[in-house]
């Protein structure tokens, strides 16, 4: 983006710097006052602040303490420009935070090197705080089916190459986590991997997100900054992960088609175009090919996509997954709520593998975070304590029998309690754990409820 804000109480100064840093192609926004230039750096995001030393309604050097205070992901580099300079000021504003210290008369080449150099500073740390995300965020395909394993073996021929992938699968089977990993295996892993679910932005702004704006050029009725970096600029050199491609508008479509064809765009309101280097990965959940029939999709879109496709199988066709992605999901969710040892038993793994998972892997997961959260003093999880949706099969014709789910128990008894207890926990759940409302919501007494909670393996804390 390039943004610049010149802070100086000199019209005279702020007019030349402006005009001189325009031509060098960036964008420029003024201020004459400390407190005006703090709000400007609220409502928007800016890489490089030019700050006067003197100003008249506060000292530069206690605004660059505000300055180096605000949320880490919003902080410019600041080079402090003063007609007074001391090599005590100049120490004293590098102590604080400055990048560097320029001195009046300003030297227009010594001022466009510095002003180049805290660019690619501030540009390195924002690369490195999105690397650090990434690696924060990362997980391993999890995973020891044929399918998976063949699933791993494609991710490592095909991601040192630069072709665009098509990420085919249902919902929650992990078409992200395929993505991340091939980001990870390229020769881009130390560029940004910029994620983008284009079926969770309104139609009115997809197009801004994926191109950003200018000169407040946004989509209208919005109040926020007046110039965007859209995800292709901030994937630029790295790879840009495009969710639920399917999901998008005819129009936009086209746009994407023109960026993928020239590796440039035009940001909305900008009027020259932006080059970048861009791998894209995008998913679906949909079939793109009955899409294209119903003119839905693009065909010239979907042949430029889906140079190398990846499909994810559902996790009702690798069930000898679960045990491994449930250990996984135990270590994560054990760490977060300080229960590092927690682990499953063998008879409440077989039950998960009877469940036909219609939400796949990230419903595993919510199941395992849930049984974690709902039981926290049980170190052991057991059959007893899996909610009663994994006893529900695809729903099977039968002669003879009015409920087929009794079959998956050994008694009478059992399958009355695994009801009982599911049943139970839906009400806490309900009623956020408060056993006295639970109690009272199912006409029990407290100390009846907990004598029935405790005999059924349910331990909630009030």
């Amino acid at each position: 983006m390039n943004h610049v804000l010149i802070v100086d109480d000199e019209a005279e100064i702020r007019e030349s710097l402006e005009s001189i840093l325009r031509e060098e192609g960036y964008l420029v926004t003024t201020s004459a006052t400390a407190a005006e230039a703090l709000e400007l750096l609220r409502d928007a995001a800016y890489d490089v602040v030019l700050l006067d030393i003197w100003l008249p309604d506060r000292d530069g050097l206690s605004a660059l303490q505000e300055i180096r205070q605000m949320e880490a992901a919003n902080v410019p580099e600041v080079i402090i420009i003063s007609g007074h300079g001391t090599i005590e000021s100049a120490v004293r504003a590098t102590k604080l935070g400055a990048y560097d210290f320029l001195e009046k008369p300003l030297s227009l080449d010594r001022t466009l090197i510095v002003l180049k150099n805290a660019m690619r500073a501030r540009q390195m740390r924002e690369d490195n705080a999105e690397f650090a995300r990434q690696l924060a965020a990362k997980g391993n395909v999890t995973g020891q089916s044929v399918a998976m394993k063949a699933l791993r073996q494609q991710i490592k021929l095909m991601a040192p190459t630069n072709g665009r992938v098509l990420i085919f699968g249902e919902s929650g089977t992990g078409k992200e986590l395929i993505g991340r990993a091939m980001h990870a295996e390229s020769l881009r892993r130390d560029r940004p991997f910029i994620e983008l679910n284009c079926a969770a932005i309104p139609e009115d702004y997809i197009e801004s997100e994926l191109f950003g704006y200018r000169h407040g050029a946004g989509p209208s009725g919005t109040s926020g900054p007046q110039e965007k970096r859209g995800t292709f600029e901030r994937a630029d050199g790295g790879t840009l992960f495009l969710d639920e491609v399917g999901d998008m508008s005819l129009k936009t479509q086209a746009k994407v088609l023109r960026t993928l064809d020239e590796q440039r765009f035009l940001p909305v309101g900008a009027s020259h175009p932006i080059h970048v280097d861009v791998r894209v990965i995008a998913a679906t959940n949909k079939d793109l090919e009955e899409e294209i029939a119903r003119g839905n999709f693009r065909e010239d879109l979907f042949y430029r996509l889906n140079v190398i496709p990846f499909y994810v199988p559902p996790l009702r066709d690798r069930k000898e997954d679960i045990p491994l992605l449930v250990k996984e999901f135990l270590q994560q969710f054990g760490q977060q709520y300080g229960r590092p040892h927690v682990e499953m038993t063998e008879d409440a793994l077989a039950a998960l593998k009877q469940y036909h998972w219609p939400g796949n892997v990230r419903e595993l997961r919510n199941l395992v975070e849930r049984v974690i959260i709902l039981n926290p003093k049980v170190q052991r999880i057991e059959r007893k304590h899996l909610p009663m949706l994994v006893y529900r099969g695809p729903a099977k014709p039968t002669e003879g029998r009015a409920n087929v789910r009794g079959e998956e128990f050994s008694s009478l008894l059992e399958a009355r309690e695994a009801y009982e207890r599911d049943y139970i926990l839906k009400k806490l759940d309900e009623n956020h754990g408060n056993v006295s409302r639970t109690a009272e919501g199912l006409g029990l007494e407290r100390s009846h409820l907990y004598r029935k909670m405790k005999a059924l393996g349910v331990s909630v804390k009030e």
